[in-house]
């Protein structure tokens, strides 16, 4: 099988798979000589990368040695594993390794040459790994090379650009399994991702599987071990598609694809302090992902605003096989995302300020460190033209949310609201509840509730993660790993008295024996309705708040509070969770932050395996410690209306362009030659 968007005639492919190892052999030959000296990989840019293809100065085989050197010195074991991969873990400071790529996209042969060990295979069940229709990376790239050198042009708008890809998404040619330790009959999917053929059709090097929490949750892998955060290595690197984003931050590839249902792609994006968007809910296929469900969707991770609108222009768009993605049919801008990115002011700009959540008056404290950054960045918005519109003091929604919420909710708000509607003995209505909710959505007055943005709160489905498990199984069609039950009877899984207990959580995730998505449907319509009417009245291109108010915890330290509509790790959850997009941008660095560490003078129970973690079960008693010095990103999120992406990403350009926050971590900068 020939890389996807270049037209060789087969019998080529042996002489271009011999010369990649020829290069491999000599990363350093006479063809890259003085001109690949000037090209300098750190913080590159799709743009840059092109240029120096263009001019001689760079080959798509060199920029992949140029990764895998960094790869090779960066992405070790991060943390001490006493008992093993799968046993409790400590963190250690200046780690050095970052482990936030998991499988490698490399042969045997190179993967040894490079010194990587086996654990970084493309696939588990295939050792031996010589099928010529899967070519590797360096294959790939040395396709491209002789492409290029034949027309000289690009094969595609991502030609020669170097990804990792979350492991929620299927790679025909590496194993693909959430990063959790499961025993699939073979691995390797029967396809690619939708989103991943569109990269490779693209002109993309896929040169890795990027680390997450497995499953699509917390931070840790039972398959891949413990990523770190890459800014201080005793703390955690966010959401599950931390490995994505860390691996963009330290340079190990150009850019990633992330995927979130609450915060993911947001969450290790603003830890990373790089960019990352969440897209409208319908614009990016779930095609060939591990367990899709109404709130799941993918985007790009990215050093720059940039590269993720140039990457966002070649996965979104109508897929027949994801019926969400028909919403996109006659809603796609008329320009490539990137085209938008050029914009130095915000003359005529108008954003909404969130101010709900940001209210010192709810998140008071020194636990909240991220809001005096975020402060500044709006003042930054001031000066480069924008009007901004501070809302009155209850929040920016909160009007609309009592003018509408009531009749838009019904009887989801009467139930809430006793006090307003009773009801007999029996438990039906004491009253016309219909005839109240008119009285109340002609008088919002007589609500004396103030109920904000932070409140409303999301609906449960029931049955959906079962249903989307079952799903994606059926389709791979796996000769062990049929159903979910066999998914968890075949997978090993991880103990860590910090991070929810994972075979619990997938067992309650298959138990329930309906599939009622009604309630988060409907919840959906209402918040979308209430957005957007604030933002017609008030005349908005976006809105704009903190990605999360509470820097990253350190590692064994209990999750973050979840309260007040904060999701785990501080960040914003809801908003984005109704199918609006969002994204996130380097905003600036903290100084000093508090921890939140175990208090010793509790008493626990001595298994720890009993400690929580585990939705409704009470916190882990803590104490507050600090303030300590760290400098640790923060990002800030602008939203817009569903399918606004070209809109907020001129609005993130122009403040990245002027602000300039994004810098290397510290402990990863250029390698030394």
């Amino acid at each position: 099988m020939n890389h996807p968007g270049l037209s060789y005639r087969p019998s080529l492919l042996p002489l271009v798979i011999a010369c990649a190892y020829v290069l491999l052999d000599a990363p350093t030959t006479r063809v890259h000589a003085a001109k690949a000296e000037a090209f300098v990989v750190e913080e590159t840019t799709i743009a840059r990368i092109h240029d120096a293809i263009l001019a001689g100065e760079l080959t798509s085989t060199r920029l992949v040695h140029l990764y895998l050197e960094r790869i090779k010195a960066f992405n070790g074991t991060a943390v001490e594993e006493p008992e093993g991969i799968l046993g409790p873990i400590v963190p250690k400071p200046h780690a050095g390794g970052l482990n936030a790529l998991i499988t490698l996209n490399l042969r045997p042969a190179a993967r040894e040459q490079w010194g990587f060990d086996e654990r970084k295979a493309r696939s588990m069940t295939d050792p031996l790994d010589a099928d010529p229709a899967m070519p590797d990376a360096l294959e790939v790239a040395a396709e491209l090379d002789a492409e290029f050198a034949r027309t000289g042009r690009l094969v595609g708008p991502l030609h020669g650009i170097v990804f990792a890809i979350k492991d929620q998404y299927d790679t025909f040619d590496m194993r693909t399994t959430a990063a959790a330790d499961t025993d699939y009959a073979d691995d390797r999917p029967p396809a690619d991702a939708e989103i991943v053929k569109r990269l490779r059709d693209a002109g993309a090097i896929i040169l890795a599987k990027s680390n997450m929490g497995e499953f699509a949750t917390d931070f840790r892998s039972g398959f891949g071990g413990t990523p770190v955060n890459a800014y201080d290595t005793e703390r955690i690197p966010g959401g599950s598609s931390n490995g994505s984003s860390t691996a963009v931050a330290a340079n190990l590839v150009t850019v990633a694809i992330s995927e979130e249902s609450g915060p993911s792609i947001r969450a290790p994006a603003h830890f990373a302090n790089i960019v990352g968007v969440s897209p409208t809910q319908e614009l990016v296929s779930r095609t060939g992902m591990i367990n899709p469900g109404l709130h799941t969707r993918g985007g790009p991770a990215a050093r720059t605003v940039e590269d993720a609108a140039r990457v966002l222009s070649v996965i979104a768009g109508y897929d027949p096989q994801d019926e969400l993605t028909a919403f996109t049919l006659g809603r796609m801008p008329e320009r490539p995302y990137e085209t938008y990115t050029g914009r130095s002011t915000l003359e005529g700009v108008r954003i909404g300020v969130v101010r709900e959540y940001m209210d010192p008056a709810v998140f008071s404290g020194p636990l909240y460190a991220n809001i005096p950054i975020v402060d500044r960045a709006i003042e930054d918005l001031k000066k480069l033209g924008a009007t901004t519109v501070e809302p009155p003091a209850e929040g920016l929604f909160t009007e609309y949310i009592r003018r509408h919420a009531a009749a838009l909710l019904g009887s989801a708000w009467t139930r809430k609201h006793p006090e307003l509607f009773p009801v007999g003995p029996d438990g039906a209505p004491a009253s016309d509840e219909v005839m109240r909710l008119v009285a109340l959505t002609l008088d919002p007055s007589q609500i004396s509730e103030v109920v904000t943005m932070r409140e409303l709160g999301a609906a449960r489905t029931v049955g959906e993660g079962k249903f989307g498990y079952n799903l994606y199984l059926g389709r791979r069609g796996d000769a062990r790993i049929r159903t979910f039950d066999d998914m968890i009877a075949h997978t090993r899984f991880f103990v860590d008295a910090f991070e929810r207990n994972k075979r619990a959580t997938l067992e309650g995730t298959n138990r329930p024996r309906i599939l009622d998505s009604e309630a988060r449907l409907h919840r959906r319509f209402v918040v979308q309705q209430i957005v957007l009417q604030c933002m017609a009245e008030l005349d908005l291109d976006a809105v704009v708040y903190p990605t999360g108010l509470i820097p990253p915890r350190k590692i064994n330290t209990p999750r973050d509070p979840d309260f007040n509509g904060i999701g785990n790790y501080g960040v914003w959850t809801f908003l984005g969770q109704q199918g609006f997009p969002a994204i996130t941008v380097p905003a600036g660095f903290t100084t000093e932050v508090w921890d939140r560490p175990l208090d010793p003078s509790a008493t626990l129970p001595t298994d720890r395996s009993q400690w929580g973690q585990m939705e409704g079960k009470p916190p882990l008693p803590t104490i507050l410690v600090g303030p300590t010095k760290a400098a640790l990103p923060t990002g800030i999120d602008f939203l817009g209306r569903p399918f606004s992406e070209h809109t907020l990403l001129a609005i993130a350009a122009a403040y990245e362009a002027a602000t300039r926050h994004r810098r290397q971590p510290p402990d990863f900068g250029p390698l030394k030659r």
